[in-house]
């Protein structure tokens, strides 16, 4: 097993192309990391360290986790790049709202590059917004802003952070180009996984100052994780073929047409941006309650937090919702539908038009059921076994219940969680398994197409994108 690791890292290397686009991408990534090791002017660090053991449960912590800790320190790229995944999310809405854009968007190439170009100015426009209110509060934060700041912080801070995002906008662009695999994804992987090396040294430090019940407790818990991880490549593989036909037609004097072929929809087709959307949703009531000052709101929000049986309700409910908006505006079956009759192509047994959409549109219901669940259960079960359900907090049985799991230690976790404090959640294992297996099945690509054994053993991993 080892040695044919070897021989396909070889393999990898000793294809010019395809070694010159993994080194240029490692490259862009050590830029990344050095660039999130300066920070931004006026701000004094020890005090900014103090603040953040307030903020870890709320939209800030949340900010920080795709930001890849930059935020954390306020570097120059604390923005991460966040002001760019929303301004492509607002273009593809926007596409569904304006026709024009629609119709700039079904351009092929030339519309594409258009709707990119619009989509760099909509991620400059939110970082400048973003940027300012960020400089806003960080001024509102006693004794934070070395010398009070003033208009001339705010300035700084707002033009340093927008040319951080903008840059790396563009290193994730110069990745997708030139480099191996999606720019900016490997951007918020890199921000992620940077931090598991000192995260399994913590790990590690933890079994060893606890006693062999608790230490067995903390191994069975990365057992659990690793099961998830395996859960999510299994899911994230899977898809269901719909097989297409192609009618015969003559061409001039030629017979075309005729071929039989398949259309993978995949399981997951949402991804990570409905937990994504959820989660952010879910911590502005959290972060507004901390910035009005009110004791009575920062209670009643405290109560209202993870583990708490409603917000789990509230959160589950909006994966459910968002996942089903996300695949319905990435998947428009109408439009799949008319394309196939356009082309002569029709599904077995299926008449083309309305029928052909209509039968697609019951298969991408119920595989979004499927992967709406799927991404509910990544989502909360890190949080069940990390803290537990309060299931105190319920009306009426509430007391009882929490009696009866408290009395019996083979329950007792279910209220109380592990106790344990571990570094990958629900999302970030979304994030880094979806884009290491894209990356991965990138890397098999370009061996496969120049007839080099593949990369793994068993064939070709399929990535998100199938």
């Amino acid at each position: 097993m080892i040695e044919r690791f070897v021989n396909s890292l070889k393999n990898v290397f000793s294809i010019p192309d395809l070694r010159k686009r993994i080194l240029f991408t490692l490259g862009m990534l050590v830029v990344y990391r050095i660039g999130s090791h300066i920070r931004t002017p006026g701000i004094d660090p020890d005090r900014l360290a103090q603040m953040w053991l307030q903020l870890a449960g709320s939209l800030m912590g949340v900010v920080d986790l795709f930001t890849g800790g930059n935020f954390r320190i306020v570097s120059i790229f604390a923005l991460g790049i966040t002001p760019y995944i929303t301004s492509s999310i607002i273009l593809q809405l926007l596409t569904v709202v304006f026709p024009a854009l629609k119709k700039i968007q079904e351009e092929g190439d030339v519309g594409r590059k258009r709707i990119n170009q619009y989509t760099r100015y909509g991620t400059i426009g939110l970082s400048a917004v973003q940027s300012t209110f960020i400089a806003l509060w960080l001024q509102s934060q006693p004794n934070l802003v070395i010398g009070g700041g003033g208009f001339f912080f705010i300035l700084m801070t707002v033009f340093t952070l927008t040319t951080g995002t903008a840059f790396i906008m563009w290193l994730g662009e110069q990745i997708t180009e030139r480099g191996i695999g999606n720019g900016i994804s490997l951007l918020i992987f890199a921000g992620i996984v940077i931090g598991l090396p000192n995260a399994a040294t913590q790990i590690f430090d933890k079994i060893k100052e606890l006693d062999p019940a608790s230490s067995i407790g903390v191994i069975l818990l990365l057992a659990i994780m690793l099961g998830v991880t395996m859960a999510i490549v299994f899911v994230e593989r899977g898809y269901r073929k719909i097989s297409i036909n192609y009618a015969k037609r003559m061409v001039g004097k030629k017979m075309m047409g005729g071929q039989s072929t398949h259309m993978p929809l995949k399981v997951n087709m949402g991804g990570v941006i409905p937990v994504i959307f959820a989660s952010s949703i879910l911590t502005f009531p959290q972060t507004i309650a901390q910035f009005t000052g009110s004791e009575k709101i920062q209670k009643f929000m405290q109560g209202f937090g993870g583990g708490h049986p409603l917000y789990m309700l509230l959160f589950v409910a909006g994966i459910v919702f968002f996942t089903f908006f996300y695949v319905s505006i990435i998947f428009n079956t109408d439009e799949v539908a008319e394309n196939l009759r356009k082309h002569g192509g029709f599904i077995p047994g299926i008449r083309p038009g309305k029928k052909t959409a209509d039968y697609l549109n019951t298969v991408l219901t119920r595989l979004t059921v499927v992967g709406a669940i799927y991404l509910a259960l990544v989502a909360l079960v890190p949080q069940i076994l990390l803290n537990g359900v309060h299931v105190d907090q319920l009306p009426g049985v509430g007391a009882w219940l929490y009696s009866v799991l408290t009395s019996n230690p083979l329950t007792n976790w279910i209220v109380k969680g592990f106790g344990f404090q571990f570094y990958f959640g629900g999302t970030s294992l979304l994030i880094v398994v979806g884009v290491a297996m894209d990356t991965v099945n990138q890397v098999e690509s370009q061996l496969i197409m120049r007839h080099y054994e593949g990369f793994l053993q068993k064939g070709r991993i399929r990535g998100r994108r199938g």
